[in-house]
């Protein structure tokens, strides 16, 4: 990275020890980012100092002067800088403007660690002057001898002619930063899913080691709810309003402590693994609300339901491990190691999200500028959110088609989740490890199915499409498609056939990420946070009383009777979603 610093000084002598160089006149465009590197500076006469400097650089343009009292020649650096980084550049000084004439067209390459310069001649006039701030600190140059330079006319200036840089970077520098942000949101998802599911496969070995039937099941199942639903609103406000860098963060620490502290719980007594989950889930309460404050702000319009279903696909992928890995370390290491190994590797993901992640753009120093214009030309508006309009949001028509269809959507989705080992080992008379590997095949469907409906609904946007339209097909898809396959599960006569309707409803379930669950960011962006959490607690809700509610069943009913309950509710969603969703912006 070349560095084009401008240096003033009456006696360079004392400009290396002053470690301050000013120009009075003011720049003509925008400061950028700061930069570093190593000014070499040579008069004519061949005589050489070096300074050490860090420079705000004003722009993707970078006007330089050599000036003296009585003459002024004027000079054009053009320097495409992209990343912090640190160099070396050689300028020459003169303070008569009859030396211009020195600056004959030559070529230097120089090659510093991975970066290749080229510093070429400019032929460009500008009178534009700029302010260099740097920080002076002396450098050894073994082929020179490094001296003070006087000038006898006064102001005596360094400029560089020309820079243009074209560095290589390693992919992952290159790496667009807001698809850092969402692959963060989806490791965070697994985790997510991976702590939550993996006591729907430990509860089989604990309900046998601690004498639990069903309604015990249940309300341990559900427990989990209970803090979940407690800080959806609560966290979609704390994230609209202070960012969901540290919201995000907060929940995954959280609810990995109370992972790890689960078997202990448990073996202390009932009343104590109700509170633990309970914890649990205050601290994956906050998550989607967070997550979706900082993607309204990442992401544009035209990325947004791919970037929300690749994060969404993170919580089905957390699934297929945890229900993968769980029968395994239950085997080999017995039911308290799942909780003890899933939970700890939260402490990891937030060592990487306290380094990487911003709340939004403009917190990031790093971000590229192409990068950031795309973003900001592209997505909502950054305002920070003060006041909440409770009034007009609940006035709306389709928040409430919002908050119906999340109710309805959660009921079947966490009877799955939370019951499918189970329904697997029961009726279907698999083993646990069998159980285990074969609930993978739905959620892995999930996974696949999501970034596919994200990037349906996005190219039917781009290609003029009303969102509202999108939204409402592909919402369609996501209640109708698990109702059809469910309805087919009695009448099915084999194993392998029940696991593939249960594959093709989860699968037909996760076109909703581009459906209502991208529906908050088109509606309110800047309220996406509060909104998510308004519909995700009647979803919440649905997983509480879903969950109790099937265990409560099974003890009086089938299964048969279970997914009927699902079935009439996900048509009862489709009905209220197709009459009054939208995909406009209503709240502003």
């Amino acid at each position: 990275m070349a560095i084009g610093g401008l240096i003033s000084s009456r006696n360079f002598g004392s400009f290396i020890g002053s470690g301050k160089a000013c120009q009075k006149e003011k720049a003509i465009s925008h400061i950028r980012k700061e930069r570093s590197g190593i000014a070499v500076v040579r008069n004519v006469q061949g005589n050489m100092f070096t300074q050490k400097l860090s420079a705000y650089i004003y722009g993707p343009m970078f006007h330089v002067t050599s000036n003296s009292n009585e003459k002024v020649s004027k000079f054009i650096v053009n320097s495409h800088l992209r990343k912090r980084s640190s160099g070396r550049c050689e300028c020459l000084l003169s303070s008569e403007h009859s030396l211009v004439s020195c600056f004959q067209p030559r070529a230097e390459n120089y090659t510093i660690g991975t970066y290749n310069w080229k510093i070429q001649q400019s032929e460009h006039v500008r009178a534009n002057r700029i302010r260099a701030h740097y920080k002076s600190e002396d450098f050894d140059l073994t082929e020179a001898n490094v001296g003070a330079l006087q000038s006898s006319e006064g102001t005596s200036e360094a400029a560089l002619v020309e820079a243009n840089v074209e560095g290589t970077y390693p992919w992952w520098e290159q790496f667009p930063k807001r698809w850092v942000i969402v692959l963060l949101c989806f490791s965070a998802f697994l985790l997510c899913n991976m702590d939550r599911v993996n006591m729907s496969i430990a509860i089989l070995p604990m309900s046998k080691e601690f004498n639990w039937n069903s309604a015990t099941v249940g309300l341990i199942q559900s427990s989990f709810f209970w803090g979940y639903l407690l800080t959806q609103i609560v966290g979609g406000i704390w994230a609209d309003k202070i960012g969901g860098k540290r919201v995000l963060g907060f929940g995954v620490v959280w609810w990995s402590i109370a992972t790890v502290l689960t078997p202990i719980a448990a073996k202390i007594g009932l009343p104590f693994l109700l509170i633990t989950r309970a914890f649990m889930g205050i601290g994956e309460g906050v998550a989607m609300p967070a997550m979706n404050n900082i993607l309204s702000k990442w992401i544009p319009v035209s990325e947004r339901s791919r970037s929300l279903a690749l994060v969404y696909s993170g919580m089905y992928l957390g699934s297929v491990t945890g229900l993968a890995f769980s029968p395994f370390l239950i085997h080999k290491f017995g039911w308290p190691s799942v909780f003890y190994s899933f939970g700890s590797l939260g402490s990891i993901w937030f060592a990487i999200w306290l380094s990487k992640a911003y709340s939004s753009p403009k917190e990031d120093p790093d971000l590229r500028e192409e990068e950031e214009r795309l973003i900001l030309g592209g997505s909502v508006s950054k305002e920070p959110v003060t006041e909440i309009p409770w009034k007009l949001i609940l006035s709306k028509a389709p928040v409430w088609a919002l908050i119906i269809s999340h109710f309805c959507h959660n009921w079947g989705t966490f009877i799955l989740l939370t019951w499918m080992p189970t329904y697997y080992n029961q009726v279907l008379k698999f083993n646990l490890t069998e159980s285990g590997l074969l609930c993978v095949l739905p959620w892995l469907t999930m996974a696949v199915f999501a970034n596919i409906g994200g990037w349906i609904a996005d190219t039917l946007v781009s290609k003029g499409l009303s969102i509202t339209t999108v939204r409402k097909i592909m919402q369609s898809i996501g209640f109708l498609g698990p109702a059809f396959f469910l309805t087919q599960l009695s009448h099915v006569r084999t194993p392998a056939m029940a696991v593939l309707c249960m594959a093709c409803s989860q699968g037909s379930d996760a076109f909703s990420q581009s459906g209502l669950y991208s529906n908050h960011q088109d509606i309110g962006p800047r309220y996406s946070g509060v909104l998510l959490g308004l519909s995700n607690t009647a979803g919440v809700l649905a997983g509480v009383f879903g969950t109790a509610a099937t265990g409560y069943i099974l003890q009086k009913g089938s299964w048969d009777d279970v997914f009927k309950v699902a079935v009439v509710l996900y048509i009862i969603g489709t009905l209220v979603w197709n009459l009054f969703s939208t995909g406009e912006k209503i709240i502003d």
